[in-house]
């Protein structure tokens, strides 16, 4: 139906590209057939005889050709769509609309300049066509390579509505009444433990003083990767599990992402959190409303937070870890309890592996073993997608993983 509705306007615009090109020519036909019925007037539109057959000639021309190019126009069209439509889908949602909105403002601004230049003689028409395409060009490039910087220039408009949002809670009547409840509250420590643990407001300088929580926080890449939730059921965690909000927001902004990896990714994240509320691991979940306005990332939140409670920041995360133990925060990163508990191998040691990829050095082979770590064969490039005996040569162990080092049997 579509490539139907396509001939037609091809055909169509055609037909009017041969209509008014013969129309123009109708002079010569009156100059070369001097014949007066043929200057004579038709009464359609004052047209003459020979302008309304030049008419029709072009558009029966301009409808033949019409009917000939539309195929292959329509194909050619077909692909450029496309080819449009993948490079979109490659392209991250927030790098389209700031495209769009680069390429608008490119166009204003070139509009507002080519009418000033638009009187020169001779050039003038062209020149708002040419500034059309360059600052329309420049618009996009720079709003996509600059978009981490126009965003973070308006970042204070969130602040600002937090800040009003705020100021107008203070001014109502129920906000001292759940004060006086608080007051109540922190009088009988009894009736505080038998709080739910999503709390409306939370006494920073209170949870400093109560060190015998013991609290644990988690980072939203360890709650993705899910491993906490089967660690929590071994008991080998003890004291309090912190999720702040800011963490929850982070992971529902994942879960609603537009890009499918990342939208599975946070919606496993936000059910291995309900897993790990759901059984009973011995451990006390506590969900935190707390946030630190001045700070932006989300991991700079969580290590001061940390040091505000004396706590420990349970990730998965290397550049998370590095930084919190730089901050005097201590850390437990599950890739190294991981590594501890893997099988030592030795030098010497054989085994049988899957090379499946080329290495960064020539002539490499990599494997991989069931619990994903990574063998890197001298010379295993000849026997790619073959499964061979290895011997191990050496092992690397870090926080970020361990790697195996061996060479073919």
């Amino acid at each position: 139906m579509l490539d139907r509705v396509m001939k037609f306007f091809i055909t169509l615009t055609c037909a009017i590209i041969g209509a008014a090109g013969f129309h123009l020519a109708s002079p010569l036909l009156v100059t070369y057939l001097n014949l007066e019925f043929f200057q004579a007037d038709t009464g359609i539109f004052e047209l003459t005889l020979a302008s309304l057959v030049c008419i029709l000639a072009g558009a029966a021309l301009g409808i033949v050709v019409g009917l000939l190019v539309s195929p292959f126009l329509i194909g050619r069209l077909g692909k450029f769509t496309a080819f449009v439509e993948k490079q979109l889908s490659k392209m991250p949602i927030n790098d389209v609309i700031a495209g769009a909105s680069g390429l608008a403002i490119g166009l204003i601004i070139a509009n507002l300049l080519g009418s000033a230049f638009a009187r020169i003689p001779l050039v003038g028409d062209y020149i708002p066509v040419i500034f059309s395409i360059v600052l329309g060009y420049l618009g996009i490039r720079i709003t996509i390579k600059k978009r981490k910087e126009i965003s973070g220039s308006f970042a204070f408009i969130p602040h600002m509505l937090k800040e009003i949002l705020r100021s107008r809670e203070h001014d109502k009547p129920e906000k001292e009444i759940s004060a006086t409840e608080s007051e109540k509250t922190s009088e009988n420590p009894s009736q505080e433990e038998n709080l739910p643990s999503e709390r409306a407001k939370v006494n920073l300088v209170k949870l400093q003083e109560d060190k015998d929580k013991n609290y644990k926080l988690l980072d939203t890449n360890v709650i993705i990767d899910g491993r906490i939730a089967d660690i929590c059921k071994t008991g080998f965690l003890e004291g309090t599990l912190l999720i702040p909000v800011f963490v929850l927001e982070e992971l529902q902004h994942i879960a609603d992402s537009s890009d499918t990896l990342r939208r599975v990714r946070g919606r496993r994240g936000l059910d291995v959190l309900k897993k790990i509320r759901d059984e009973n691991s011995g451990l006390e979940v506590e969900i935190m409303n707390v946030d630190f306005d001045d700070i932006n990332e989300v991991d700079s939140k969580l290590v001061r937070l940390a040091q505000k409670l004396g706590g420990k920041i349970i990730t998965n995360d290397f550049n998370l870890n590095k930084v919190a133990q730089l901050r005097g925060v201590s850390v437990l990163n599950i890739n190294d309890l991981s590594n501890a508990v893997k099988p030592v191998v030795i030098p010497g040691e054989t085994m049988r592996v899957q090379v499946v990829k080329d290495g960064k050095e020539p002539g490499q082979g990599v494997a991989y073993l069931d619990d994903g770590t990574m063998i890197v064969i001298e010379n295993g490039h000849r026997y790619l997608s073959r499964t061979i005996s290895v011997e191990v040569t050496s092992a690397l162990q870090t926080s970020a993983g361990r790697m195996i080092f061996a060479k073919p049997r």
